[in-house]
């Protein structure tokens, strides 16, 4: 079975980005997949900020992103960008620590002014870092992921139709790349 890591690059942990974690990991669930999640904002602040590579805690976050077969890597998008947390934690991956990976990039940004914040400020550094195979992924604007009256978070249709999309084609893309790993 292939394995999944979620990667959550959001510093807060009850942010409206985590249903459209939860939509993801639920579809990838359902196909079948082993599914981790590292939420980097419970990784150790000190080890993050002063690049702690033996850390006990970086390790083993480490060592579930080496023993992925693909990644699905989320983040907010702050000031043209992702986020400083996930940034300090991708500068920890040993260099090369990404390739021969499936990489799908989820972002969720306040107008589609940052729509190209995944081609021109996260897929370099993932290219840098070894990542080959990275999806075109699905940006959201605020407005299509919201907290109703009785405090559920809902994401809008079109935007569930375009994660499922591109969770299909991440879905295909894994299974292809499982089975050519075990025919050897």
């Amino acid at each position: 079975m292939a394995k999944i890591v979620i990667i959550n690059g959001t510093p807060s942990l009850v942010s409206r980005i985590n249903a459209v974690i939860e939509h993801a990991e639920h579809a990838l669930l359902g196909k079948g997949f082993e599914a981790s999640r590292i939420n980097v904002a419970e990784l150790p602040p000190e080890d993050l900020i002063h690049t702690k590579f033996e850390s006990e805690a970086i390790v083993k976050a480490n060592g579930l992103v080496a023993e992925a077969d693909a990644l699905v890597i989320v983040s907010p998008v702050y000031k043209a960008s992702y986020t400083g947390v996930l940034k300090t934690f991708l500068d920890l991956i040993p260099q090369k620590g990404l390739a021969g990976k499936i990489v799908l990039p989820l972002f969720m940004g306040g107008s589609l002014a940052h729509l190209l914040t995944i081609d021109y400020a996260l897929k370099p550094v993932l290219s840098v870092l070894g990542a080959r195979h990275i999806l075109g992924g699905v940006y959201a604007v605020d407005s299509q992921v919201v907290r109703n009256d009785q405090g559920v978070v809902e994401i809008a249709e079109e935007l569930q139709l375009r994660l499922n999309n591109a969770l299909e084609e991440f879905a295909e893309e894994t299974e292809l790349k499982a089975a050519r790993k075990a025919q050897g």
